[in-house]
């Protein structure tokens, strides 16, 4: 894969939305990471991190989990120290899956939606998720490891009709 985006070491991915009208049940969307080996790009995940996990290498960590969408501005943060991952990694998946306890919703169910990624100060990406109105889950960003470079992030903007189950399960295939 030949990315354009080269040597990001240290990420952060925030996630947005507005709370559901009162009376409503509660929208609740989290930020998903799989993360791949060296060797199997496109299979299986290792390991996922998302809402009450971390990588066992502390490596990834999700620094805020919202529940509900109150708050000002990005209310859910994942946190991605790509330059300490061991080198047996070679990609790592972000995503969004919406959680769908209170029934079937999707993207153009959620007022308000945004997705940033972020190093340090500089803006990699940014996503409103309205390509993916009817979606349940959506791939963001993908980083992959690129020899001496380091590591390099390609946007990977795919929508889902999955529960986050079944998402983090097929969120890293190779598309055809």
């Amino acid at each position: 894969m030949g990315g354009l985006n080269k040597g990001v070491g240290k990420v952060e991915v925030t996630l947005k939305w507005d709370p559901s009208p009162i009376g409503a049940p509660e929208h609740d969307l989290d930020i998903i990471a799989g993360v791949y080996k060296a060797e199997d790009p496109y299979g299986a995940p290792v390991y996922l991190v998302h809402f009450g996990s971390r990588s066992p290498d502390g490596t990834i960590t999700l620094n805020r989990d919202s529940r509900t969408g109150q708050g000002f501005g990005y209310d859910e943060a994942m946190t991605v120290e790509l330059e300490r991952l061991a080198p047996m990694y070679g990609r790592v998946v972000v995503g969004v899956a919406i959680q769908q306890g209170g029934g079937r919703r999707t993207f153009g169910d959620v007022a308000n939606t945004g997705v940033r990624v972020r190093e340090g100060h500089v803006e990699l990406l940014t996503d409103d998720f309205s390509a993916f109105a009817d979606a349940t889950a959506a791939t963001v960003v993908e980083f992959t490891r690129d020899g001496a470079d380091g590591w390099e992030y390609q946007p990977v903007p795919r929508g889902f009709d999955a529960d986050p189950q079944e998402f983090a399960a097929r969120m890293g295939a190779q598309q055809v």
